[in-house]
């Protein structure tokens, strides 16, 4: 994988959303089973429960598993047996808003632990329709303050914990941050955006509806940004709806965003590390040639390759 933050900060400008790169061969069987994943009106609700069949196998072997209720937080804390650091990760799983769960990162999630040596939280949060805006972010915050009710216990650094996330809940980690930062009090050390689902605007671009994006079309998209932002009349005026409409990144914690070049969030992810960075916030950015969206639930090199850069991030971050 080629770290584009040396050479060439934000990607190649030949390939966009619009004209995505061809598919990393490696992908190919991932994208054959995934690539034509459609989710609607119809199908959100049985990929909530036919999706854990999609799911990476979990090894609980080196970690513990406590799980936490208080109040609007529901949370599993996943512990490393060897716990040599004092910071932590708070991770959001993916599904567009409208599916998934806490487990499906949980592999992910017991990775990052033992490579890391603290311990890895993961929230659940409300999924739309049922729970539109501003459900999830309210439970994202609840399991905030959570955690940080518990860091004596858990034996973290109140300052030392990260907040992160694939896709829908890469925005959502997003969303967090701007609004911990409009709060003031203790700040997030850092956010990782894996392949962050940021910009609602991206679903009205009817021209990337024939372009084909794997696992997550603009079609997907659209649904379910729609569910997620129901019953707001303007969604301009809902602080934290969309976090790439936020005018004023300054001053937020600094950020790794990483994206395939056949994904569709390419280009609002490309756009949100530009304004980043030109707002003075320290960005590692990571373009994957060929990486399709959730790429990394492969185990191949390309997604190895990936998740190595997000944990050295993770481990300078947590230091």
């Amino acid at each position: 994988m080629e770290n584009t933050a040396a050479a060439a900060p934000f990607g190649d400008p030949h390939i966009s959303s619009a004209r995505p790169s061809p598919v990393a061969p490696e992908l190919a069987a991932m994208h054959a089973k995934l690539g034509k994943l459609v989710i609607n009106r119809f199908t959100y609700r049985l990929m909530r429960w036919f999706g854990g069949l999609l799911r990476p196998r979990f090894d609980p072997s080196g970690v513990t598993l406590a799980e936490v209720h208080d109040g609007r937080a529901r949370m599993t804390i996943i512990t490393p047996a060897e716990q040599r650091g004092a910071g932590a990760v708070m991770l959001f799983h993916g599904g567009g808003f409208v599916f998934g769960q806490p487990q499906d990162i949980f592999p992910k999630a017991a990775h990052f632990a033992k490579a890391l040596g603290v311990p890895v939280i993961c929230p659940a949060y409300g999924l739309a329709p049922q729970a539109p805006f501003p459900a999830a972010l309210d439970d994202a915050h609840a399991a905030w303050h959570a955690v940080l009710a518990r860091a004596d216990k858990l034996g973290i650094d109140r300052g030392k914990i990260m907040v992160g996330g694939y896709s829908a809940g890469g925005g959502l980690a997003a969303s967090l941050v701007q609004r911990l930062h409009d709060e003031g009090g203790i700040q997030p050390v850092a956010q990782l955006l894996v392949y962050p689902m940021l910009d609602a605007s991206t679903a009205t671009r009817g021209e990337l509806d024939a372009a084909r994006h794997s696992v997550w079309s603009n079609r997907n998209n659209r649904f379910a940004w729609g569910a997620y932002l129901r019953g707001l009349a303007d969604s301009d005026a809902a602080p934290y709806a969309i976090p790439a409409r936020r005018a004023d990144l300054s001053s937020l914690p600094p950020a790794w965003i990483g994206v395939g070049t056949c994904d569709l969030f390419l280009d609002e992810d490309r756009a949100y590390a530009q304004r980043l960075a030109a707002a003075g916030v320290p960005v590692t950015y990571e373009e994957v040639t060929g990486g399709i969206h959730a790429f990394d639930m492969d185990r191949g090199p390309l997604a190895k390759a990936f998740t190595a850069a997000q944990i050295a991030f993770i481990a300078k971050m947590l230091v």
